[in-house]
């Protein structure tokens, strides 16, 4: 089996592709490295606060329960809307339709058994 294209073999264009790109990468980098302005001021360096100044710290702590709690939701939510489809035509599945989404519902509940013992939905 021939794989060359144009009597060039098909590992030499991959590798001048990928050569190419990382070339095209770093000219990118350094064209933008040179013609960057480079001018700095007190004003610059101030966090962007939509023009109200600040009072106090800026930088609130927030809990990372929030955002697991929240990506936890998130994740239940989908897989949830998979069933959707699964439901609608479960009769004409047959036990392969009923055994596969059986699989499915199990490794969601030891999901959630495992984010509930690590205790990922305590609001604390």
């Amino acid at each position: 089996m021939d794989l060359s294209i144009f009597g060039i073999q098909s590992v030499t264009l991959i590798v001048v592709a990928l050569i190419t790109g990382a070339f095209l990468v770093l000219a990118a980098l350094v064209i933008a490295k040179l013609i960057s302005p480079r001018s700095f001021t007190v004003k610059k360096a101030e966090p962007y606060e939509c023009g109200i100044p600040t009072r106090g710290e800026s930088m609130l702590q927030f809990k990372v329960g929030y955002y697991l709690f929240a990506l936890l939701f998130l994740i239940f939510d989908v897989e949830t809307v998979f069933l959707f489809p699964w439901a609608t035509i479960c009769r004409s599945l047959g036990e392969n339709g009923l055994t596969a989404v059986l699989v499915f519902l199990s490794i969601l509940v030891l999901g959630l058994a495992y984010a509930w013992r690590k205790g990922a939905l305590q609001w604390k």
